[in-house]
């Protein structure tokens, strides 16, 4: 795997991000390993880059920690959560030991619609358990091989993100939002958004 343009620093990651930018994760603890070997991907995590008006970027994303402040509840909690942009990524890197890569959203500038369906997911969605990994498994291998929705009164992160990108109108509807796993995201899988938006590939970011 190798970074197909140059890197930015979380500086310049943070400064220019924009609402629907795809951040992936890639760690070697056990646990990281075996969602790249049970989803042949080579990240184990994926969140989505949340910068509205005057607002920090944010990273909206479902892990089993609950390092940071949840900016939408304001609490510490596990599952489904909202954090500063910045904040998430060093603690991923710091604590997590993993790196990152960010995907720009192209296509086009959102509207005040997208925004708002956004909002909608939010309220839905934060505060979400994450999957034990029986349930995990579970819920991918349903959208994969019976192609239907599993269940969500629990949520993973690849299904999170395919979750707010269809709601939002940009990911179309076609699968299930459990059938993607953190690698779909990886441009290797071509993940096709609804045009004309669309997925820029892989920047590495630096700490």
């Amino acid at each position: 795997m190798t970074d197909r343009v140059p890197a930015l620093s979380l500086d310049e990651a943070v400064a220019t991000a924009a609402t629907g930018d795809v951040w992936l994760f890639r760690g070697r603890s056990f646990a990281d390993r075996a969602i790249q070997t049970m989803t042949n991907a080579p990240v184990n995590h994926v969140g989505m880059a949340i910068a509205i008006d005057d607002l920090p970027p944010l990273l909206w994303h479902a892990e089993l920690g609950r390092s940071l402040p949840d900016v939408w509840s304001g609490e510490h909690q596990r599952g489904v959560q909202l954090h500063l942009l910045r904040d998430a990524v060093t603690t991923w890197h710091d604590k997590y030991g993993q790196r990152a890569w960010v995907r720009l959203l192209d296509g086009g500038a959102l509207t005040r619609d997208h925004e708002d369906r956004l909002m909608e997911v939010l309220d839905r969605f934060d505060g979400r358990t994450f999957p034990t990994t029986a349930g995990l498994f579970r819920n991918w291998l349903t959208g994969r091989v019976r192609r239907r929705e599993a269940q969500l009164e629990t949520i993973y992160c690849a299904e999170l993100v395919a979750t707010t990108f269809q709601h939002m109108g940009l990911l179309p509807k076609k699968r299930p939002a459990s059938w993607y796993d953190p690698g779909k995201f990886w441009s290797g899988d071509r993940v096709g958004l609804v045009p004309p938006f669309s997925l820029g590939g892989e920047v590495a970011v630096t700490q």
